[in-house]
């Protein structure tokens, strides 16, 4: 009986997804350094709720200002997905931790640095299918900046 509860349990969490994101950055600094920002992530469910991925963005700032995110994020759905369909607007919290890169060319050469970094925000999901949506994000992290991204994702049945 245990094993068929099991079962049950684990056909109740959605399939895994792939994000691909774009948008904009700001750094603070004295003045807010702007940047354009592309990503991608993926999800695994360990719970109806509750996910765990990667994710890479790269940041193109002014200049030759270049950052890179590696994070592991958790992803928390605040509306429970239904086995076989989805709400059809799905907010989501996140946080992630992982390490920040930043380079930049200067008349003496080229500067880079790396840091541990965390991120954590929140968005929502708008299903346009079963297995594909579009997704709006903000968040907050270090190295000091927000991002404000929008997406497209699809669950990887």
């Amino acid at each position: 009986m245990a094993v068929g509860r099991a079962r049950a349990q684990s056909s109740d969490r959605p399939a895994p997804a792939a994000e691909f994101l774009v948008g904009h950055a700001g750094f603070l600094d004295d003045t807010t350094s702007a940047h354009s920002v592309f990503g991608a992530s993926a999800r695994v469910y360990l719970t109806p709720r509750l996910a765990v991925g990667p994710e890479f963005v790269y940041m193109r700032g002014p200049g030759s200002d270049r950052d890179t995110f590696l994070t592991g994020n958790l992803t928390f759905d605040l509306l429970r997905p239904r086995a076989g369909r989805s709400p059809r607007v799905s907010p989501f919290v996140v946080v992630g931790g992982g390490l920040f890169t930043h380079s930049d060319r200067f008349a003496t050469g080229t500067y880079a640095s790396s840091e541990g970094a965390f991120t954590a925000g929140g968005g929502t999901r708008v299903w346009i299918t079963n297995r594909i949506y579009g997704l709006v994000e903000l968040r907050v992290g270090w190295e000091p900046h927000y991002r404000v991204t929008g997406g497209i994702g699809v669950t990887l049945k």
